[in-house]
């Protein structure tokens, strides 16, 4: 994500590069930000700790949930915001990155991508005007590697859909399905995580009713579109001091 980062930022008219860091023994670390995205040369030593960042106003992050927290210690104690693209945290390390967010401002989401968030509102609409006769299911598949399951994208497209019916989707989601089950109940929620190859991410959320089924169904095919929608919310962090916001505000849905 380093690259895509850095390249999306050549793309910017507000936000500019000012630091770049890996894991300390990452082969990326040593080399120049610029040359290591294919950009052209930047003069920005890609460092192997966020200290190299404390001159930034913001910090994009795209690590994993213990890093991030980390990292948002160092940006918390040293005024720098914070864009969080990490997914995977638990409902503790929620509420440490919302404490946080009364010192900075931060914007978190599962997914950056400008198409997933403006799906999340329609999701959220079709999810109220179907109305409970259409059963709603959540099916996401991501590569091999991806640690969390079900992926971030998914448990916020499954949140919309409940969202849209005055569900709470804790007592509403089902995660996969085993055994004799029975009928399904009104008011479930089916999430489904697929991991396998390369696959960047796919998502469908399926309202099947009587005679009928309707799928929205959203698939990535480079990760550029993180990039781009993370530059964006480093873009709307550089006109605020604190608070938690979602790319929904960024996009101003």
């Amino acid at each position: 994500m380093v690259r895509c980062v850095v390249a999306a930022l050549e793309e910017s008219k507000t936000a500019v590069l000012g630091a770049a860091f890996e894991n300390k023994g990452h082969p990326a670390v040593g080399g120049d930000a610029g040359l290591v995205a294919g950009v052209g040369e930047k003069k920005i030593i890609i460092a192997d700790s966020a200290g190299c960042a404390r001159n930034c106003r913001a910090m994009i992050d795209f690590t994993s949930a213990g890093a991030t927290l980390a990292n948002l210690k160092f940006c918390s104690e040293n005024g720098i915001n914070m864009v969080i693209g990490t997914t995977g945290f638990s409902p503790e390390q929620k509420k440490e990155i919302a404490s946080a967010a009364k010192k900075i401002a931060v914007v978190m989401a599962p997914n950056m991508g400008v198409g997933v968030n403006v799906l999340l509102k329609l999701i959220r609409q079709v999810s109220a005007m179907l109305g409970e006769a259409y059963d709603i299911e959540v099916i996401e598949a991501h590569h091999n590697l991806k640690k969390d399951a079900p992926s971030g994208t998914a448990l916020a497209m499954a949140e919309a859909a409940a969202s849209g019916r005055n569900l709470d989707l804790r007592r509403a989601a089902v995660h996969g399905r085993q055994g004799n089950t029975g009928a399904r109940p009104k008011g479930e929620i089916g999430i489904h995580a697929v991991r396998g190859g390369d696959i960047i991410g796919e998502h469908t959320v399926l309202f099947a009713g009587p005679g009928e089924k309707i799928e929205i169904t959203h698939s990535v095919v480079t990760r550029d579109v993180f990039a781009k929608g993370a530059v964006r919310a480093a873009e709307f962090l550089l006109e605020k001091e604190k608070g938690l916001f979602s790319m929904q505000d960024v996009l101003g849905l």
